[in-house]
């Protein structure tokens, strides 16, 4: 799969500019497939790196066909509900089946959705739901399982308060998590972009495996300061919270209170753990362990 080019659908997101450049570090043609319209401001880095812009209309099948024709993978980091992962990520595989493309790389980047329980994630269940017709296009496709993404630790962390020095969490303070960068998911997934052998239906990495009480002793050493795991509740108790919750709204919102919740019950129960990780498939790949990782976001948090 030396010649032809990547197609990467949703490369003006943070994960799909990563992938665009992980890929070119590899000296593979790209492709960025962006909305019509997309403003200059949003695709003048991928322009910087020599990947091709394609403004698209994702309900325009036989437009992306014709995008498509010499793709040797499609990428998808389309991001969005129903809407996108089924409807606008169905057009663009169907226009990858009839353009002949023998790779597609759905948009599952997270937990290892294949062991949730259906209806304990909308957004999980919505990627789950695309599978079949994944089976029933007939094209080569693998999953990548990354985890959370470890850059969720960082900056202004949902799940860490450096003012008060706590790491929240539910459950158990032991519970193991597997995090993965966006970097280092980027460069996994062009690895498989490009892979000249047939890849697996699912691929699970992680950076880095760690509990809370881990990223507390991790926050402790690089500050020089005492963090500590804060205790939120068992996971039973913010499972039965959740239904409450939707009642006030956000099924609009990718992202809302309960839909983070619902990703807090599935990391945090084990449930989503990968039970073992690809990371020594693509030697090459060198991965970012947590330490590395808050050091460096430190050092970005001195100098800003």
């Amino acid at each position: 799969m030396s010649k032809g080019f990547v197609a990467v659908a949703g490369a003006t997101g943070g994960l799909g500019q990563l992938i665009a450049k992980a890929l070119r570090a590899r000296n593979v043609p790209v492709k960025a497939l962006v909305r019509l319209n997309t403003s200059p401001s949003r695709i003048s880095k991928l322009h910087d790196i020599g990947v091709k812009i394609s403004p698209v209309d994702l309900s325009d099948v036989p437009t992306l066909t014709n995008e498509l024709e010499g793709a040797i993978c499609v990428v998808s980091a389309l991001q969005g509900l129903k809407d996108v992962i089924h409807t606008a990520q169905g057009n663009l595989l169907d226009a990858s089946v009839a353009a002949n493309v023998p790779r597609f790389i759905p948009s599952d980047f997270s937990l290892d959705f294949t062991k949730t329980a259906p209806g304990s994630n909308r957004n999980l269940d919505l990627r789950r739901e695309f599978h079949p017709r994944l089976d029933a296009s007939g094209i080569a496709w693998t999953s990548i399982f990354n985890g959370g993404f470890m850059d969720l630790l960082g900056g202004e962390s949902p799940m860490i308060n450096d003012k008060t020095r706590k790491v929240a969490y539910i459950g158990s303070d032991s519970q193991l998590v597997d995090f993965t960068t966006m970097v280092d998911t980027a460069a996994f997934t062009a690895a498989v972009a490009t892979d000249p052998n047939p890849t697996p239906r699912y691929l699970r990495i992680a950076s880095d495996v760690v509990s809370p009480r881990d990223i507390a002793n991790v926050k402790s050493e690089v500050y020089g300061a005492k963090y500590q795991p804060s205790y939120m509740g068992p996971v039973w108790v913010i499972e039965r919270m959740i239904p409450v919750m939707r009642l006030f709204g956000g099924e609009d919102k990718v992202m809302n209170a309960w839909q983070g919740m619902q990703y807090m019950t599935n990391m945090y129960s084990g449930v989503a753990k990968a039970k073992g990780l690809d990371n020594d498939r693509y030697p090459e790949i060198k991965w970012t362990k947590l330490v590395d990782f808050i050091r460096a976001d430190k050092e970005k948090k001195q100098t800003a």
